[in-house]
């Protein structure tokens, strides 16, 4: 059964050199991706465009059919409300349990702010955060 507050997200390569990140940025455009979140992580000879889009299945075929490496990787978004402290009652119940969060990035929409990262075990990590009164991102609140 397919947890609502597990999100597909799209791991794109992008080699570390001038343009290539435009070049990424086009292909999406005429591929009517529409990201909703990312991040963009670098190393020596490569960086890494993470991204929550409209429709990920749909997308990760049109990206991968333009040459493009891409992989689906499971990710969790958690609710951050403006207050001291939101990130740490999360991070709290993370490491309670002994759930390691690897990464993560910030989003700021028009209806919620949210910390999406990426455990070992998504959906243990939902029940923990739940159990915890942690409110959680579904897919479609973004």
């Amino acid at each position: 059964m397919p947890e609502e507050n597990v999100i597909i997200q799209l791991s794109i390569f992008v080699n570390n050199e001038p343009g290539r990140l435009a070049a990424i940025a086009r292909t999406l455009k005429e591929s009517n991706v529409n990201m909703k979140a990312f991040n963009l992580a670098e190393s020596a000879e490569f960086g890494i465009l993470r991204a929550i889009v409209d429709d990920p299945e749909e997308s990760f075929e049109k990206i991968k059919q333009k040459g493009i490496i891409v992989k689906k990787t499971q990710v969790i978004g958690i609710v951050i409300n403006d207050a001291p402290g939101s990130l740490f009652d999360a991070a709290d119940v993370c490491g309670r349990e002994g759930i390691n969060i690897e990464y993560g990035y910030a989003y700021a929409g028009k209806k919620l702010s949210a910390f999406f990262i990426r455990v070992d075990d998504p959906h243990r990590a939902v029940a923990a955060l739940k159990k915890a009164g942690i409110a959680l991102v579904k897919g479609t609140d973004i």
